[in-house]
């Protein structure tokens, strides 16, 4: 899609990001704020089951952002528009951590950046559980940092709901150990005592749970370079990324062109709706407004954020409570700490939203129960496909999408993507979930000089692969110039 389309009141800019859920775009809202899109892929959606657990998801969201739980991507809408469904955020859903450079030589986020991404998470993930809910596909690609540095989950419970599987504390603890690898060995490589720190954190998840992982982080925090969670260069690195000169990427397959959406409709129903009804666009926030306004007393509204950000920072306040604080407080109690004082009539609210997430809890579980379990056979890969365009012009970049077709089980692919001029990239992980059988990474090339040439994009895929078995996916592009 173009620079420039409208969906929802909402102008596309042109950059885009792959996501296991369809393409998501950076926009900017009615109101002239940054915002994102997420443009799901119609197969998921095409069965109205999966589409009433994605609105359930949703609103199980927007309940949680009411009662004050932290650290989740703020989610407007949910909305129809030309026959694709689309996912409205109230904040900008780029970068994510799969986006921004390793931290090598001297440059780009270090362990410091790490510790604190991993402390902002971890507290948000305890906050869900606490809540009976949990988030079901922690990885990179889910992990976004605001413009401060703050770390923000996204697509909470959205590919469990598609698929119409349950999710767990428990999967979040492992996808969660797994980050902290990936973070290792991307930010933290060259800081040996750092890195030992992580790697024991990790273990430290596998074998006693998030809480004592966190503890055991925040209680080593010497090993951290000084500093650290003030977030400097975790934020010198967002800036850098968002002002680096990029094109647009190619729309994916199957993109509608650029459009005036027309009339959008909502599927978040209010109570006693009858049915779906047109999104509302919204004005610009005068000069008095500097917080949310209120809400109606029972209405399911669409949340409102507002500019003002605490002068300390979320990790700065994770790391100056310490491990005694984080041991002893109970979830309640943090729960509490977060929301602030309560006002009165507030209560009944409070009361309704607590009954309407026992009963979530209380359906996921006996749906757990229902499910007839497998027999726990391992992670194992059955195909590649590589997707790219055929012919590429002068200096332009082409955009590649790596297919992983999986056998549905948890775990984690090790690939690594080989260009044809001689680069080599990293190799890089993708943790996959239950119920999960497509992986989808991406590749961008980009091409400059005069002449024709034949190029060829390979998706090697290391493990788990049978021994003595190559695993990959081509595809060949023409670059004339």
């Amino acid at each position: 899609m173009p620079d420039g389309g409208m969906v929802a009141g909402h102008r596309l800019t042109g950059r885009t990001r792959m996501s296991r859920l369809g393409t998501w775009y950076e926009a900017v809202s009615p109101g002239g704020t940054a915002a994102g899109l997420l443009r799901f892929d119609p197969g998921p959606v095409a069965d109205p089951a999966a589409r009433e657990r994605l609105v359930s998801s949703v609103l199980a969201d927007r309940r949680l952002a009411q009662a004050g739980v932290p650290g989740l991507l703020p989610i407007a809408d949910l909305v129809t528009a030309r026959g694709d469904i689309w996912l409205i955020a109230a904040a900008p859903v780029m970068p994510a951590i799969s986006s921004l450079p390793d931290g090598t030589g001297g440059a780009g986020p270090d362990a410091g950046s790490a510790a604190t991404v991993l402390a902002e998470t971890a507290q948000t993930l305890l906050s869900l559980h606490a809540a009976g809910l949990a988030h079901g596909s922690v990885d990179p690609e889910t992990v976004l940092l605001a413009p401060d540095g703050t770390a923000l989950l996204a697509e909470r419970g959205l590919v469990a709901a598609l698929a119409g599987r349950p999710i767990s504390a428990e999967g979040d603890v492992t996808a969660w150990a797994s980050l902290v690898r990936v973070l290792s060995a991307k930010w933290a490589a060259a800081q040996p005592p750092a890195a030992e720190l992580f790697d024991h954190v990790s273990r430290v998840a596998a074998a006693h749970g998030l809480a004592a992982a966190r503890d055991t982080l925040l209680a080593h925090r010497d090993r951290l370079p000084p500093g650290f969670h003030t977030k400097d260069r975790l934020v010198e690195t967002i800036h850098w990324w968002s002002a680096a000169a990029q094109a647009p990427l190619a729309s994916p397959a199957g993109a509608p062109a650029g459009f005036d959406d027309g009339e959008a409709v909502t599927l978040l129903r209010l109570p006693g709706d009858q049915g779906a009804r047109p999104a509302p666009t919204r004005a610009a926030p005068g000069p008095a407004e500097t917080g949310p306004p209120p809400t109606r007393q029972g209405d399911d509204v669409v949340m409102r954020f507002g500019p003002g950000v605490p002068t300390e920072t979320t990790a700065a306040q994770i790391w100056r409570a310490g491990r005694d604080q984080q041991a002893t407080l109970s979830a309640q109690e943090r729960l509490a700490s977060v929301r602030g004082p309560r006002r009165r009539n507030r209560g009944r609210r409070a009361a309704v939203s607590a009954a309407v997430l026992a009963l979530i809890l209380a359906g996921a579980v006996l749906a757990w129960l229902l499910i007839p379990r497998g027999g726990g056979a391992a992670l194992a890969v059955t195909k590649v496909d590589v997707r790219g365009p055929k012919t590429l012009t002068c200096d332009k970049t082409a955009t590649f999408v790596g297919v992983i077709t999986t056998n549905g089980e948890a775990g984690t692919v090790r690939y690594q993507w080989r260009q044809s001029d001689g680069q080599v990239n990293k190799e890089q992980t993708r943790t996959v979930a239950s119920g999960e059988t497509t992986a989808r990474v991406p590749l961008q090339w980009n091409v400059t000089g005069p002449g024709t040439r034949r190029f060829t994009a390979t998706l090697r895929v290391l493990s788990p692969v049978p021994e003595g078995k190559r695993v990959e996916g081509k595809a060949t592009f023409t670059y004339k110039c």
